[in-house]
């Protein structure tokens, strides 16, 4: 098994804007009035993880099995309590409570294989199986 460890950091600055720094730094902030609109909030980062990786694996597998995909496009909403969040209620929870992705994948595949290959891509997405299945995390207060 070859482990790898990513790492990043994200700094909270005026407002909420909050700025990562990786190998290519962004700012996820609120929309006006809260925040000043600088960029995608951290629920919009968390759903494109989801959209970019099954493109990303979808290359990949694509690469690896030589099959001529011209392009994917995902479509992802999700479900979440606004109100647990923001501290209003206590019931629920704080994450989504369900995501959904539409994959459109243009190839020339008849839809079982467009099917097979979703599949392929999804048990093989990082992203999606964080989100599947628990991953521990661990906080250090320093």
């Amino acid at each position: 098994m070859a482990i790898s460890t990513l790492k990043l950091t994200t700094e909270m600055k005026a407002g909420f804007r909050t700025e990562v720094a990786c190998g290519k730094p962004f700012v996820i902030d609120q929309p006006n009035p809260m925040g000043s609109n600088e960029g995608p909030n951290p629920l919009e980062v968390f759903l494109s993880a989801l959209g970019g990786c099954i493109c990303a694996i979808g290359r990949i597998i694509a690469n690896q099995e030589k099959l001529d995909v011209r392009s994917i496009r995902v479509a992802i909403e999700g479900d979440l309590d606004k109100n647990f969040l923001l501290g209003t209620t206590t019931e629920g929870r704080a994450g989504f409570t369900e995501i959904r992705a539409r994959v459109e994948v243009d190839a020339d595949m008849t839809p079982e294989e467009k099917a097979a290959f979703v599949d392929r891509i999804e048990k093989r997405c990082p992203i999606a199986d964080n989100m599947v299945h628990g991953t521990t995390i661990r906080t250090q207060v320093v």
